[in-house]
Formats: C-alpha cells, sequence, structure tokens
C-alpha cells in the first residue's frame, strides 16, 4: 500500500484459489488525439470509430476468456487535457496501465515520458505491482512516422514497461492480444506478491554412535541386616524440538 499522492493505493483485484484474478482494471492514458478512445471501443466491439468526443471520460467492462481463464476486464478511458494532472482518479484504481501516443505525432510521444515518470513513481515499491505498457498507435500511418520504433523501445526499457506497435483501425486480433497480455501480466505479479508458507520442524539428529552410552551404576548387594535402597542412574540424550515455522461477450456495458 502507498501513501503518496495523498491516499492510499486499494487493490481491486480480486484473488481466486487459483491466484488468478477475476477482474482485471486497466487505465488506457496518453495525449489527446493519439487514439485511446479508439483502441478502447476496437477491444469492446471489434469495430472502429474514427471520431470521439475528447472530454469523454468513462469506463467500460468485458468478460473475457484468456488463457482459458475468465476475467472481468474493465478498462478506464481517460480524458486528460493537459497530462497526467488530478490522476488520483485512476492512480488507486488501476491493476495494470497503457500509456499510448501515435506513431505520426511526436508530441504525443513526448507526453508519455510524463505519464511514466508518474504512474512509475506512484507504483514504486506496491505489491502486486501494476504493469505497464507503453503503446504506439497507428501504423498505418506509416508514411507519416515521426516516432520511430527504436525510439519507443527505447522509452519502454528505459522505465521498465512492455512495448508494442498496433493500429486501432485495422486488426482486432492485434489490439486484443495487448489487452489479454496485460491480464497476463497482472496475474503474474499477483503471483509473485503471494509468499507461500512453508511448515517446516527441526529435530537434532541422534545416531547411536554419537549419542553417550547409557550408564549403569553398580554395586556389590549388602547383607540383609546392612542392605540400603541402591539407585540405579542413567542418562540419555534429551531430543529438542522447536516449534513449527510456521472475449469479449456479445456486448458491454457503462458504468
Amino acid at each position: 500500500m502507498s501513501l503518496m499522492f495523498g491516499k492510499a493505493r486499494t487493490c481491486n483485484i480480486v484473488t481466486v484459489p487459483e491466484h488468478e484474478p477475476s477482474e482485471c482494471n486497466i487505465v488506457i492514458l496518453g495525449a489527446m488525439g493519439s487514439g485511446k478512445s479508439a483502441l478502447t471501443v476496437k477491444f469492446l466491439t471489434k469495430r472502429f470509430i474514427s471520431e470521439y468526443d475528447p472530454n469523454l471520460e468513462d469506463t467500460y467492462s468485458s468478460e473475457e476468456a484468456v488463457d482459458q481463464q475468465p476475467v472481468l476486464v474493465k478498462v478506464m478511458d481517460t480524458a486528460d487535457q493537459d497530462g497526467p494532472v488530478n490522476c488520483e482518479r485512476y492512480l488507486s484504481w488501476a491493476n495494470a496501465f497503457i500509456i499510448v501516443y501515435s506513431i505520426d505525432n511526436r508530441s504525443s510521444f513526448e507526453a508519455c515520458q510524463q505519464y511514466l515518470e508518474t504512474v512509475t513513481v506512484y507504483c514504486k515499491g506496491l505489491q502486486p505491482e501494476a504493469p505497464v505498457v507503453l503503446l504506439g498507435n497507428k501504423v498505418d500511418m506509416e508514411r507519416y512516422r515521426q516516432v520511430s520504433k527504436a525510439d519507443g523501445a527505447a522509452l519502454a526499457l528505459r522505465f521498465g514497461c512492455l512495448f508494442f506497435e498496433v493500429s486501432a483501425c485495422l486488426d482486432f486480433l492485434s489490439v486484443q492480444h495487448i489487452f489479454h497480455e496485460v491480464v497476463r501480466e497482472v496475474r503474474r505479479e499477483t503471483e509473485r506478491s503471494i509468499r507461500p508458507l512453508f511448515i517446516s520442524e527441526d529435530k537434532s539428529a541422534i545416531s547411536l554412535s554419537s549419542a553417550p552410552p547409557l550408564t549403569a551404576c553398580f554395586k556389590e548387594l549388602p547383607t540383609p541386616a546392612t542392605a540400603k535402597l541402591v539407585t540405579v542412574k542413567s542418562s540419555r540424550a534429551q531430543s529438542k524440538r522447536r516449534a513449527p515455522t510456521l472475449t469479449l461477450l456479445k456486448g458491454f456495458k457503462i458504468f
């Protein structure tokens, strides 16, 4: 739990016995015009819509099957106007972040660094950690590219996050793969954060060769008149015992 940004982070992931999340909250971040809403709608409906209200921020849900495991994916499509301002609303809610830029817009790429820095500082030391994906969108605009793939990969390496390039208006499966990979990363981080409880017992081993021999004290029996009680003593190694150590389904809903 972190107390940064003025509020403790609550973990919104629900763990079932197999340590798989039944819910996964994903926040989409990025500059205006980078294609955040187009990616969200593509994932939820398999359709591409080119025009959106830039001031609309909403959360959507989709029941998915990732690696044959059901998961309710909740996606928050943010609408920051001037970079990461008033970001507590999604920082404490998210299990993972997808930070989007447009490959044909250098300024959208530069804005990603601010989001990466904000998310990295907030998530530092949290258990489980929140996976982060840097996503270059609009690869269908290759001829207008302003951000090389190498630049994107280098920025992702710098912040230790995953990196992909995709087009929201082309292949649905590529978009779906990214969201499903985020779910997998959340599961991995959840498993890493769970420390198994080992129960062990320590016993002092006693071998016949190392144990001190039993020593008996013998005395000649006196005559009945002077008979006294004779005590036979023996020494035995005592063992010590320590305490145990212990798919989108048809349709989606808007929150």
